[in-house]
């Protein structure tokens, strides 16, 4: 497994943890207004993967109006079930794109958006999609605290690998409060 193998797949992992801790949360916590992010679980959570879905296209050469028709329908839930979907896809998109990109030492090539003209590199874009989602899961669990859910995973690397390996230690951290210490 490499470095990159473990950050693309903490990232997806540790997402949907925590979309996971939201499935029983009534609409009312999901949709409530707190003064950080995108203001709501739903609104951040959707913002996370949004960026996934918008950067994987880009790289991919999909930005375009009938790919966008064709998903819109399906990239538009924002349902705890409907993000997790959507989770799952980007996820393994981006894993493949990004492990090929790797392997064949890509990652300084350029990418053009066609609708601004910016050139990115494919090692920037997907460094920024996982650095992103770690800035926006901290303001997840700060609104988990906030709402009261216990148990908040602090959703560290350690934790997900000994998860990920099936090395039964869960002593990293990630399994008691994020506000505990």
């Amino acid at each position: 497994m490499t470095i990159l193998d473990r950050l693309l797949g903490h990232d997806a992992w540790t997402t949907r943890q925590l979309l996971m801790r939201c499935v029983a949360l009534p609409e009312e916590d999901l949709n409530r207004f707190f003064d950080i992010g995108n203001r709501s679980l739903l609104g951040t959570f959707d913002h996370i993967i949004s960026v996934m879905e918008s950067h994987t296209d880009l790289m991919m050469g999909r930005l375009t109006e009938e790919y966008y028709k064709k998903m819109k329908p399906f990239r538009g839930d924002v349902t705890i079930y409907g993000m997790l979907k959507r989770l799952t896809i980007i996820s393994q998109e981006l894993t493949v794109f990004a492990s090929r990109v790797d392997r064949e030492g890509n990652a300084d090539d350029m990418v053009i958006n066609p609708n601004t003209g910016t050139g990115r590199s494919f090692g920037g874009v997907i460094a920024h999609i996982i650095t992103h989602s770690m800035h926006h899961r901290a303001q997840v669990m700060y609104i988990l605290d906030q709402l009261g859910v216990p148990n908040i995973i602090e959703g560290d690397a350690l934790g997900w690998e000994s998860q990920a390996r099936g090395w039964g230690w869960n002593d990293s951290g990630s399994y008691g409060s994020m506000m505990a210490g």
